[in-house]
């Protein structure tokens, strides 16, 4: 379905729960309140949701949270999406430390892509951002989905993690950052898109140090001789891509606040509550939950299901305005609206 401003809107990000096993400072406090699980949606709503989203011409779905892994039955969800008419595509966003454990049956469930969140290669690093030490179980699940050859992408935050950490050694002769040129080094020799997520300010994001995009990027580009412009095979999302000869794998980039893709934005999303979102940046949206349990006929709630998903679509705005947070109305933290 088309917006107002001619844009495809066919991506939809679903979260399914507000819960993490992780606590990421930019991300989750320790201290965040969770909504009980009667206000969490359920598979059969969410499904019912995607029913009428592939009624629009929404082909292709993501799974979120929170940390999506740490809600049961997930498996039987994504079974559940890959049989909908018209889906595509269902991916899934994690943290990785229950990947290895649930790969196979993720992929029996027909799952067709992993977007792994890793900021750092290096474990005191990894214990001081998220506040638990398991930074083994993660590359543990990331060697069992490389092995296993489902569609894998590493997800890292640009952090000034020299700042979060307090840190003095983050830096290389080129100034590009320790953490950053490790990560890359995954993509020099695996399949895999490492990309890097321009931090926005959003809930505690806007609290932490971020690297932008525009020093980033040219750094990067230095420091790597010969990386080249890939526009093949871009995916869902709005990444740019760059491939270097010799690597098996590209290092991408999304950059939400200095490279602003609005224009192409393809996607909407659901909260694990029920509540859609046509941007990040904005509380506006349409609520849904009160459509799935009212007590209309099945006709009539796939009818108002679908008349939300157009109003959301139609609702969207033009841009964000990150770079004026006097203007952004989210006042959520990530976790609770689904990244």
């Amino acid at each position: 379905m088309l917006d107002r401003f001619g844009r495809e809107i066919d991506y939809l990000r679903i979260s399914i729960t507000d819960r993490c096993n992780l606590r990421c400072r930019y991300c989750m406090p320790h201290d965040i309140e969770t909504v009980a699980m009667e206000e969490i949606l359920s598979y059969e709503e969410i499904a019912s949701i995607a029913e009428a989203a592939a009624a629009l011409n929404i082909s292709k779905l993501r799974v979120t949270g929170g940390e999506p892994l740490v809600r049961r039955g997930v498996s039987r969800l994504i079974s559940m999406l890959k049989g909908i008419k018209g889906i595509e595509t269902v991916s899934i966003t994690t943290n990785g430390i229950l990947l290895s454990d649930m790969l196979d049956e993720l992929m029996s469930a027909g799952l067709d892509g992993i977007n792994l969140s890793l900021d750092t290669l290096d474990p005191d690093k990894y214990r001081q951002i998220t506040g638990f030490d398991r930074l083994k179980d993660v590359l543990k699940g990331m060697d069992k989905a490389l092995e296993k050859g489902i569609p894998l992408k590493i997800n890292a935050v640009s952090l000034d993690i020299d700042k979060m950490c307090g840190t003095n050694e983050n830096r290389t002769g080129s100034d590009l950052p320790v953490d950053v040129e490790a990560l890359i080094g995954l993509a020099e020799k695996n399949k895999v898109d490492v990309r890097f997520i321009e931090l926005m300010p959003i809930g505690n994001g806007k609290d932490f140090p971020g690297i932008a995009h525009d020093m980033l990027i040219p750094l990067i580009l230095g420091h790597f001789n010969g990386m080249e412009r890939d526009d093949q095979n871009r995916g869902n999302g709005p990444a740019v891509y760059y491939r270097k000869d010799g690597f098996a794998g590209r290092v991408g980039f999304i950059s939400a606040i200095h490279g602003k893709f609005c224009d192409s934005c393809n996607r909407i999303r659901l909260t694990s509550t029920g509540y859609l979102k046509s941007c990040l940046c904005y509380d506006t949206g349409v609520p849904i939950k009160e459509i799935l349990r009212g007590e209309a006929k099945a006709e009539d709630r796939e009818k108002a299901l679908i008349e939300a998903i157009e109003k959301c679509i139609l609702m969207k705005p033009g841009s964000h305005s990150f770079s004026q947070g006097k203007k952004i109305t989210e006042k959520h933290v990530m976790s609770a609206i689904g990244g």
